[in-house]
């Protein structure tokens, strides 16, 4: 765990139904201390540096190289002085876990991930292979008594100086989970009405980035909005969430669903698309064809990737199974930014027109 933070933590909805409703999303706060940045400036000391990795679509018991990238997470995370750790969802396949007596939980996640540098907090979000089980357990604050690292909700907010991290429950928004399941069975309990489910996340969101002052704004989700990966695009979130997105100044969407690492930017704002969906399966050649503009990388392989952030300086950088360093891309922000939002019409207005 980073030694530069503590948890200072607003439990409040930990023990409160997990029905979403249209409200302020849950916020946990970290407090910053000094640490050694990685500003450009010699012997910089930053009040407010983060570091974190980042996996997704994982929870295999060890197979398919989890425990091979779990290993290397360890190491780098040791290297880095991570703060914590965020999951992009698809926790445990292939379908969820059972309950909250689920030995997968044991399995996939504490028994895999036992490295020093991981026993730090884990933000995860909830993918389409954890709503086909009972996507209620992994809420539930029962596993925190098995595993105190543990933290998932549908949706909240991670306030740790210099970044807000916004996650957001993606699997609603995909028509396919509702029209045409393929013979799967989803846990939609807290979801339905989707109209009024969905309607109320993306003002929520649009309410928690109008507000920010962050100097990162950084939003996580299961799934892609940009990907040349097997999925694809997600045209849900093209339409609906994308647009508040780019009116708020996000500067990084990260996701994961294709079993694969990759580093789109956005033609047209300051987004970058980050996909860390490769903590353990991958699907070697499954690359698309179609939409290569602004894509800065693509790894069809098993691995990870971190994030550093100071006040004004970020970097990315994504492993593979063996810890080697595939692709790294740095930004600077500027000592003042311009915090710009659309006052009229309403991101979220649009958005949700399509709901």
């Amino acid at each position: 765990m980073g030694i530069g933070f503590m948890l200072g933590i607003i439990y409040v909805l930990w023990f409160v139904s997990q029905k979403y409703v249209s409200a302020e999303l849950e916020r946990l706060d970290l407090k910053a201390q000094t640490k050694t940045g990685n500003s450009s400036s010699k012997g910089y000391q930053d009040y407010g540096f983060l570091s974190f990795l980042v996996v997704g679509d994982w929870g295999r018991k060890g197979a398919f190289n989890q425990s091979h990238v779990a290993f290397q997470m360890g190491k780098i995370g040791a290297k880095l002085d991570i703060d914590f750790v965020v999951s992009t969802g698809d926790n445990f396949y292939d379908n969820g876990l059972s309950s909250e007596h689920d030995h997968a939980f044991r399995q996939s996640f504490t028994n895999i991930y036992k490295y020093r540098s991981l026993q730090t907090h884990w933000f995860s979000v909830l993918g389409n292979h954890d709503y086909r089980g009972d996507a209620e357990a992994q809420l539930s604050p029962f596993l925190r008594q098995i595993d105190a690292r543990w933290f998932c909700l549908r949706s909240f907010i991670v306030n740790s100086e210099p970044a807000e991290i916004i996650f957001v429950d993606t699997t609603p928004f995909v028509n396919t989970y509702f029209l045409n399941p393929y013979g799967q069975t989803y846990d939609w309990r807290g979801v339905t009405p989707r109209r009024k489910y969905i309607t109320n996340l993306l003002k929520d969101v649009e309410s928690a980035l109008r507000e920010s002052r962050a100097k990162w704004k950084i939003v996580v989700g299961h799934h892609a909005i940009r990907s040349i990966g097997h999925h694809g695009d997600t045209e849900e979130l093209n339409s609906q969430l994308l647009p508040i997105l780019k009116a708020y100044d996000v500067d990084f969407y990260i996701n994961g669903h294709d079993h694969c690492l990759q580093h789109i930017s956005d033609t047209n704002s300051r987004i970058q698309f980050l996909t860390s969906g490769a903590g353990s399966r991958a699907w070697r050649g499954r690359m698309r064809k179609q939409k290569r503009k602004g894509v800065k990388f693509f790894y069809d392989g098993q691995g990870f990737m971190s994030l550093q952030l100071s006040r004004f300086d970020a970097r990315i950088a994504f492993y593979d199974v063996y810890g080697s360093v595939l692709h790294t891309w740095n930004a600077r922000k500027p000592s003042i930014d311009n915090f710009s939002a659309l006052k009229s019409p309403s991101p979220f207005e649009k958005s949700v027109a399509g709901v």
